[in-house]
């Protein structure tokens, strides 16, 4: 019996350094120069998820265009529900990112304000957001992008398959009492736990019909090129639009995952997505 101690001890440590190496190679991705997720020529970095399809994109959805503006750029036309998913999970980054609205639209939001979006810290199965796992979207927390509301944090949650349960982040940031509407001056700081966080300067009679615009909105006109920047650093987040900052909240329960560029009923081009690190 004794004789079997150290082939014993031998194959424990081996299960337990095979258990490190894999924990070591799923940690999330955290940028020390930056990362440059969209080149010019393809979507190596992404991978299709569409609620009809699934990884499958027979009507290219999302596809290179060689020329917008002068320059390559991805298209998303918006004609089903869905986004590119990055291969990867990041954490502790500034996300970059330059958008433009198209002009088609698709029903059900054919009449309604151009929709899309980017979600951050993406984590479980995909279309977890249905209990089926056939839904458009993955648990994260999103950079909203809608006419009159660009800027927005929705708390999307999604479904765990081994227990049923539903599981929506959470975050904490500083909203006009009685309300979700971010107000960094005279608000109270507040844990949100679902639902939409509205950018400071929304405008209250928004309403969901196309080409919306609020008097105070930072995002530009339908054909001009918008920037965008996220910082996450670990569970806090800050958003920024064409330079103004328009949503910040902390303590989030999310940290890390992957990033979800969506198709929502409308035309949409991204010319630029890079991730920096945070001491730059």
């Amino acid at each position: 019996m004794p004789r079997l101690l150290p082939l014993a001890l031998a194959t424990l440590l081996l299960a337990l350094s095979g258990s490190a190496a894999e924990t070591k190679a799923v940690a999330p991705i955290v940028p020390r120069e930056k990362i440059v997720l969209f080149n010019g020529t393809s979507l190596a970095q992404f991978y299709p998820w569409l609620a009809k399809f699934g990884r499958e994109d027979p009507d290219q959805v999302f596809k290179v265009v060689d020329a917008v503006d002068g320059a390559p750029a991805i298209r998303m036309s918006g004609q089903h529900f869905g986004g590119i998913v990055t291969r990867e999970r990041y954490a502790n980054y500034k996300l970059v990112a330059e958008y433009r609205w198209g002009l088609v639209t698709w029903a059900p939001r054919k009449d309604r304000a151009r929709d899309a979006g980017i979600l951050l810290h993406v984590q479980g199965e995909d279309g977890n957001y249905a209990k089926d796992f056939r839904g458009p979207w993955t648990r994260s927390v999103e950079y909203q992008i809608i006419e009159g509301g660009t800027g927005d944090i929705i708390l999307v949650g999604g479904y765990e398959r081994a227990t049923g349960e539903l599981i929506t982040p959470r975050l904490t940031t500083k909203v006009t009492p009685g309300t979700q509407n971010w107000n960094p001056v005279g608000g109270v700081m507040t844990e949100i736990t679902k639902g939409r966080i509205n950018w400071q300067y929304r405008d209250p009679a928004w309403k969901d019909t196309l080409g919306f615009r609020g008097p105070r909105d930072a995002e530009k006109p339908v054909g001009e090129w918008n920037r965008i920047e996220a910082i996450c650093r670990g569970g806090d987040v800050t958003y920024f639009l064409n330079g103004i900052k328009v949503m910040e909240g902390i303590n989030g329960t999310l940290t890390e995952g992957r990033l979800l560029f969506q198709s929502e009923g409308a035309e949409i081009f991204f010319r630029k997505i890079e991730l920096h690190p945070l001491d730059q």
